[in-house]
């Protein structure tokens, strides 16, 4: 399944997002790789037709393109599940033809949150919102049309470089604001997109290979925290006093689409397939403000709030 150079083909869809930006991003440091990143304006993966000669001539594709504005998919659930149901099945159905291996990227709001324990990779769904339900509308497609060769790897609280995220969100307001409220009744897991685009790579190989099934796969970091926690730890590696932080209820902040209370996800797959998990998101938050961008962010925010 391989070029005849031995390098494994790959196309990144929605290559122009936070997650699908580090994978292109990690997988071009790959000498064993070669890489098609498609943005939406290079690849709208609900244009079945596009889908279909995208695919052809590559080993792996990692799906990164999706309809992320949770609230917006309440109001517009059809419009939310073409792109993160339909168009997936369609995408699945390219791979099926041309012997593809997909890795599908999913959403911990495939679950109801209700469970009081971490969900397992084969726990019943349930999910609440029109997200939820588009996403696994997705993810039913990948596992019917590639049960060989299909994985769906489900992610949250996802942060990084690009983009609108929680820690951006939060080191703009302590800028602005002495004091900040955040959400301690809802649990999860902080996951940072570089570590997970490391992970997709890891996988996409390891399967290729023979040594990784398909089915679900769980990336997200290790251990759990509230949004309070994390806000806390952001101002921390930020230099930042955590102490400006304030726990409130989700009340507080009312919101179009439910979000889980619970959604700490386990990670047992891939110790099935002999690979290592993600770290603990503590230590890839550490790891992302020794960057560039997450230090600039930092000093921005020492600077406004007076404490540089």
């Amino acid at each position: 399944m391989t070029t005849r150079t031995g390098r494994i083909r790959w196309l990144v869809t929605g290559a122009g997002g936070k997650l699908g930006r580090d994978v292109a991003a990690e997988l071009a440091g790959d000498p064993t790789a070669e890489v098609t990143a498609a943005c939406r304006a290079a690849l709208d993966i609900t244009d079945a037709a596009a889908v279909r000669e995208a695919v052809a001539g590559h080993d792996i594709v990692v799906n990164a393109a999706a309809w992320t504005d949770v609230d917006g998919a309440e109001a517009a659930e059809a419009a939310a599940t073409a792109v993160n149901g339909t168009a997936v099945r369609r995408l699945a159905e390219a791979c099926r033809a041309t012997g593809v291996l997909l890795l599908h990227v999913s959403s911990d709001y495939v679950f109801p949150g209700d469970a009081g324990k971490p969900y397992a990779e084969d726990a019943s769904p349930a999910p609440l919102s029109a997200y939820g339900r588009g996403k696994l509308a997705g993810e039913q497609a990948v596992v019917e049309l590639l049960p060989r060769t299909g994985c769906v790897v489900r992610t949250a609280w996802l942060y990084g470089e690009h983009g609108r995220d929680f820690p951006a969100t939060v080191l703009e307001l302590a800028a602005r604001q002495e004091t900040l409220q955040v959400v301690n009744d809802q649990w999860g897991q902080p996951t940072w997109s570089r570590a997970l685009a490391r992970q997709l790579g890891r996988l996409g190989r390891a399967a290729l290979a023979g040594r990784a099934p398909a089915g679900i796969y769980h990336g997200t970091a290790a251990g759990c925290t509230t949004w309070y926690g994390f806000a806390r730890t952001v101002f921390g590696l930020a230099g930042l006093d955590p102490a400006r932080i304030r726990p409130v209820a989700s009340t507080a902040f009312p919101r179009p689409a439910p979000r889980p209370a619970f959604s700490a996800l386990t990670h047992d797959r891939w110790t099935a397939a002999g690979m290592a998990l993600l770290p603990p998101w503590q230590d890839s938050l550490a790891e992302a403000f020794r960057s560039p961008a997450f230090a600039g962010r930092a000093m921005a925010a020492r600077r406004a709030s007076g404490e540089a």
